[in-house]
């Protein structure tokens, strides 16, 4: 999967497209490792605009679970923005906005 990154102050954007499910889930935990991996205190912050993701599955979610705990452990700030309708469902439902910070757009997430 591959992920448009920007760079917007001392935030990376990471913009991924299409579903984040069983079949596409470890692609997109590969190429969002090494951004985590500098996800750290004093680093950058990680912002992922999901403007163009159309659904996530729970393998999708238990990616992003490990990546923001990971960022955390190394003092981090991992995000999430623009959520579409049904994948906004899909984190309320499964309480995933209790596990990482969820902003409603990206501007949000860049001022937050």
């Amino acid at each position: 999967m591959d992920l448009v990154q920007k760079r917007i102050a001392g935030t990376i954007v990471l913009s991924p497209s299409g579903r984040i499910d069983h079949a596409t889930a470890e692609e997109f935990k590969a190429s969002l490792a090494p951004h985590v991996a500098r996800c750290a205190a004093g680093q950058d912050r990680l912002v992922l605009d999901f403007t163009a993701i159309e659904y996530i599955s729970s393998a999708g979610l238990r990616v992003l679970m490990l990546a923001a705990k990971q960022a955390k452990a190394q003092g981090g700030a991992l995000a999430v923005a623009a959520l579409q309708p049904i994948v906004r469902e899909i984190f309320e439902i499964s309480r995933f906005t209790l596990v990482m910070k969820v902003f409603t757009t990206l501007d949000e997430a860049l001022a937050g």
